[in-house]
């Protein structure tokens, strides 16, 4: 069976009953007064055979009922230390699910709360599109000099391509390291699929000129690059972004700078690389974290990321001056559809003996993208 051809239990095709289940009229109204002590009570009930996991964008009346909050690895690497618990309740979006099912036992069953919560920039990426570039690059001969190296942000079936190719996932805190493996390995890396944490590592962390990265675009042919381009090329970043840190510009940092005097700009690797060169602070959500946390008291911060992240550090950092570095309020709307009601909901049914919503990957799918997370695993 192709690659492209392996899809998982879980997906939109296979998953569309499930969702029909969480509209069936079953789901508590966002107005219900007793939303919280219901939370309260199914969670009690479930015990230490449940863990709730919640990603630090989520909304708050979500992450008060986690057992843990992180970023996507560290949550799935949680589900997987904790063998006892049977039911994962992962609060954030689909391809995060897939990585705790394939990091935890076959006894253990992953949940998601409510199955429409994607990520625009895994989609961006399909295994059609991607075993098709790689068929164009073995065509000119390159695919056997080529590394893959895929973005935790992807989904199962393109972290099964990477391990299968050679390749391993990374994350944004160790992007460096997986791409300066990825050339001890071959001579370029096809970087997915996340063309600005691609970008920004290859220059501001392995030296790499703008000159060596290429845009591939699935939607032309050939990547819409001449076959000097690809041939020349050191990395191919695969065309794709996040919805949310890709809005950030230059022009917010400007007219913050302007407007709060001594502020400093701190983002994700995630955003343009003209906003990154131009911060004060870049690092993964886990060192934005830290760096507040670090901070002086009396500093100020203009903090490019998701916002449900951005106010908690705020609240939880009274002595220090936090803004949103975007005037616009812009949450990640896929992350947000899980709210309280559908974990609720999620949880209620389960205490019913209903096991709704689980994601499942396919097991040859699991096989690689295991290999591909084993290997960013054991990176020097």
């Amino acid at each position: 069976m192709a690659l492209s051809d392996l899809f998982l239990l879980g997906s939109e095709s296979d998953l569309s009953s499930e969702r029909g289940v969480s509209c069936a009229g079953d789901l508590p109204a966002a107005s219900d007064p007793t939303l919280i002590e219901r939370a309260k009570v199914a969670r009690a009930a479930l015990g230490s055979k449940a863990m709730i996991l919640g990603h630090h964008y989520q909304r708050d009346e979500v992450i008060q009922f986690a057992d843990i909050t992180g970023d996507s690895f560290k949550l799935a690497q949680a589900a997987a230390s904790n063998p006892q618990a049977e039911y994962i309740f992962f609060c954030g979006v689909h391809f995060m699910a897939e990585s705790a099912d394939i990091l935890t036992t076959p006894d253990q069953k992953v949940i998601l709360p409510d199955l429409s919560a994607g990520c625009s920039m895994a989609d961006m990426a399909t295994a059609a599109q991607v075993n098709a570039c790689w068929d164009d690059l073995t065509s000119l001969g390159l695919a056997n000099s080529t590394i893959p190296i895929t973005y935790m942000n992807s989904s199962a079936a393109i972290k099964a391509f990477t391990g299968r190719h050679g390749g391993a996932v990374c994350t944004s805190s160790n992007a460096e390291r997986a791409m300066s493996w990825a050339f001890g390995q071959g001579e370029k890396i096809l970087f997915l699929p996340d063309q600005h944490l691609g970008r920004n590592t290859a220059i501001t962390k392995l030296g790499l000129s703008l000159e060596d990265c290429v845009l591939w675009n699935p939607w032309k042919p050939m990547g819409g690059l001449t076959v000097a381009e690809i041939a020349r090329a050191k990395v191919i970043l695969w065309r794709g972004h996040c919805s949310v840190h890709g809005r950030f510009s230059l022009a917010n940092i400007q007219e913050v700078r302007a407007r709060v005097p001594g502020v400093n700009v701190l983002v994700h690797p995630e955003c343009q690389h003209e906003v990154v060169i131009n911060s004060d602070v870049v690092g993964s959500t886990e060192m934005i974290i830290r760096t507040i946390a670090d901070a002086p008291s009396g500093s100020k911060w203009a903090i490019g990321t998701e916002l449900n992240l951005v106010q908690r550090l705020a609240r939880n950092n009274p002595d220090k001056e936090i803004l949103f570095l975007d005037k616009t309020v812009c949450y990640c709307s896929t992350m947000n559809r899980i709210d309280l009601p559908h974990l609720v909901w999620a949880m209620e049914s389960l205490v019913d003996s209903r096991l709704v919503n689980q994601i499942k990957v396919d097991l040859e799918v699991s096989q690689f993208a295991k290999v591909a997370l084993e290997r960013m695993l054991a990176l020097p």
